[in-house]
């Protein structure tokens, strides 16, 4: 079985063959029948670009577009925004497939997994390539649940640009703004597309303000709604000055007419039109100076002069320039707006050679992807994004490199960028490159196979699946011999224990969930330990001298000093294993057996008898800091979430009382069309199962979303209750 599919994306430098530039890969499927063509029942799909039935049309055109004519786009929202049903739609006409896929259905084609299918949200990132209009456009389906954060921060690496999705009636909702700080982090131009704008309550004006206020983002309006909520029939090209207004007989959105507004029929809307082309070209030219000269030299006097394109060129500059984005409206559930959106991906985001890739690598084998459908290629360009098959030893945001050697040359133009921050202790010579941010697990529970003889296959299962998701950790508990595992939340963790049943054949046991808590110190404490062991004709005798104390800063893993007493001799040897045994000590507090974080360990004293083992030194050293550990005043932290709640009017004051019960601190209530948006704070331990109980509260009206914002101490009361818990005592 293959278990090292990755998707690569080709930086724009001149390489030859299948030399590939800034390599970011990432696991797809892991099974050898996924790259046989599949087509999964009731879908018709037609021949994927540049294929006529099972011959190549132009295996030029196909591999090697020119570079200028490709877009490496994803698509990134807050769940239920509708990412999914636009790329649906885009599949569709492009003329990728030849029916429209729906998620209630379980039948689209970015949703492949059977648990997306099965719930109808996307879990897992998926590529897809298509042409529009003579460009070749490579799009990443992201997922939108917080769970899957680390889908969104993958994909962003190897992406040029991405479509922000909005549902309409609610403008920026909670997870919006996590992946437009992790969009803004990658600095990737991006487009904004206001969806269900047919629903109930959408508001273009609304939506757009939050994005303004919310995001800090200016937003150029391209186009404007026709209707809103059930009179949605169609938009307005703000820069063109058209109407397109789609067939209401047709029902699959391919029929749609462009006309120019005139003063005849349309004289309000000509009007609206025409006041909003004007700002646009205002606020473009406050933000491009190339534009602002020519609006000044040329077409002071009368706006309507100024060519369209002319206006678009200088909005492409501005969009990567990421001083504003471009905002677009329609309905991917109606088949209404979509075409305009792929005109705009092609007009105004990047293409690979207006990105800046610097890093070399090779490859053997490639893929061209299509969704769960894969296309074996012998070559690509520069700029394209395509699969690679067989990297057995790489895991999820390694960066691919040809040779050490030009590691390192690659790691020093990064230096003298100022792309890469100074690193001490030969720190260069382990280069990492654009990797990308894991987050802390904030759950976790036991998983046990069937039987000690399948022991084996679940380890193998949960390594595949660890390179596959970074953000999956696997831990063996040294009290039981237990395999836990830690994940980003409750779906997480359900997703993992479905796909070792389907994609694995084990019906394993999870244990039940339970809170990731740390642990850290309220003071100083100094202790001593000596390790003094014969083993054979050696003896081994090191003595430790360590302090434990609390820092304000927040730090995860231990800040580690060394007394001006340590000889430098002794340490060049030793602090290898030194520092293993205190990162090791810190691993399992004494209180519960979590992770100590906000605590910096100073060696005081370090004497080593000749001869004495590296191993000897570092279990010395961790065991004297659990020494210490145990004799300082303890204190449990507990994870904090960030909570917001959207519910409707009648049914606020239920959840708030529930809220007071969950020992929820409310910062804010909001009011968001006809609903109120609760948001505040709220321990995990006193959150989970809280999406059932949400439902019955409100009879399923209500959405939430949860984010981890820090981790805070517990009060004596409540961490009394959990020791007292966790020993068998309550």
């Amino acid at each position: 079985m293959l278990s090292n599919l990755r998707i690569c994306a080709v930086g724009h430098q001149t390489i030859s063959s299948v030399h590939i530039n800034n390599i970011c890969c990432y696991k797809v499927r892991a099974s050898l029948k996924r790259l046989k063509p599949h087509v999964p029942l009731g879908r018709n799909y037609s021949s994927l670009p540049g294929l006529i039935g099972n011959d190549i049309k132009s295996l030029h055109s196909i591999i090697n577009p020119p570079i200028a004519k490709i877009r490496n786009i994803g698509i990134m929202a807050h769940i239920d925004a509708g990412k999914t049903t636009t790329t649906e739609r885009i599949l569709y006409y492009s003329g990728y497939t030849r029916s429209l896929g729906d998620v209630d259905d379980g039948d689209t084609v970015t949703d492949f997994m059977a648990q997306e299918r099965e719930r109808g949200i996307t879990i897992q990132s998926a590529a897809v390539t298509f042409d529009w209009k003579g460009y070749r456009v490579n799009l990443i389906d992201t997922p939108g649940h917080v769970d899957f954060t680390l889908e969104v921060e993958r994909c962003l690496r190897v992406l040029d640009g991405a479509v922000a999705i909005f549902d309409a009636s609610v403008g920026v909702e909670a997870q919006t703004l996590t992946v437009w700080r992790q969009a803004d982090k990658h600095n990737i131009p991006r487009i904004c597309f206001l969806n269900k704008m047919d629903k109930t309550g959408a508001s273009f004006k609304y939506a757009v303000e939050s994005i303004r206020e919310k995001l800090k983002a200016k937003p150029l309006l391209l186009q404007l709604p026709i209707g809103e909520a059930k009179t949605f029939k169609g938009v307005v090209d703000v820069v063109t000055k058209e109407k397109l207004l789609w067939n209401s007989n047709s029902n699959d959105g391919k029929d749609f007419e462009r006309k120019p507004l005139l003063e005849m029929s349309d004289p309000e809307l000509l009007k609206e039109t025409t006041e909003a082309r004007n700002a646009l070209i205002e606020q473009v030219a406050d933000l491009d100076d190339e534009f602002a000269d020519l609006v000044l030299e040329e077409f002071s006097e009368n706006f309507d002069l100024l060519p369209a394109e002319k206006l678009q060129t200088a909005i492409h500059r501005v969009t990567l320039a990421q001083t504003a984005v471009p905002v677009l409206c329609g309905s991917a559930l109606k088949n209404k707006g979509i075409q305009p959106l792929l005109d705009a991906v092609t007009v105004y985001l990047p293409s690979p050679e207006e990105r800046n890739y610097e890093f070399l690598e090779r490859i053997s084998r490639l893929l061209l992807p299509f969704a769960d459908q894969h296309v074996e290629i012998p070559s690509l360009t520069a700029g394209n994004i395509a699969l690679t098959v067989g990297l057995k030893h790489t895991a999820t945001g390694d960066t691919i490199v040809s040779s050490k050697s030009s590691a390192l040359a690659a790691a020093r133009r990064a230096e003298r960028e100022g792309e890469k921050k100074h690193r001490q202790n030969n720190e260069a010579e382990r280069v990492l490159l654009a990797g990308v941010e894991i987050p802390e697990p904030v759950f976790f529970c036991t998983i046990e196979p069937p039987s000690v003889s399948k022991q084996p296959d679940l380890e193998h299962a949960l390594k595949c699946l660890q390179r596959e998701d970074p953000s999956l950790k696997v831990r063996l508990d040294p009290d039981s011999g237990q395999t836990v595992l830690c994940g980003m939340g409750e779906l997480h963790i359900e997703i993992i224990h479905d796909r070792i049943k389907r994609e694995y054949g084990l019906e394993t046991y999870l244990g039940p969930l339970q809170v990731a808590y740390r642990e850290t110190i309220l003071n100083s404490v100094r202790a001593t330990d000596t390790l003094d062991r014969t083993l054979g004709d050696k003896r081994h005798l090191v003595t430790v001298e360590v302090e434990a104390r609390p820092i304000e800063t927040s730090s995860v893993t231990p800040v580690i000093e060394y007394a001006e007493s340590i000889s430098e001799g002794l340490l060049k040897v030793s602090k290898e294993a030194i520092e293993s045994g205190i990162h090791s000590a810190c691993l399992q507090g004494p209180l519960l057996g979590s992770p100590v974080q906000d605590v910096a360990i100073t060696l005081y004293s370090l004497t080593v008898h000749p001869g004495t083992s590296t191993t000897m030194i570092s279990a010395c050293v961790s065991r004297c800091v659990q020494k210490a550990l145990k004799k300082a005043d303890k204190q449990v932290l507990e994870p904090l979430m960030n909570l917001e709640v959207t519910v409707a009017r009648d049914y606020l004051s239920p959840v708030l009382a529930d809220l007071a019960q969950r020992r929820g601190n409310i910062q804010e209530i909001q009011t968001r069309q006809d609903n109120k948006v609760v948001i505040g704070f709220v321990p995990l331990a006193d959150i989970m199962g809280y999406s059932t109980v949400l439902r019955t509260l409100t009879s399923g009206s209500a959405t939430f979303a949860l984010e981890l914002s820090t981790y805070q101490a517990m009060n004596s009361q409540d961490q009394n209750t959990l020791l007292n818990r966790r020993s068998g005592l309550t």
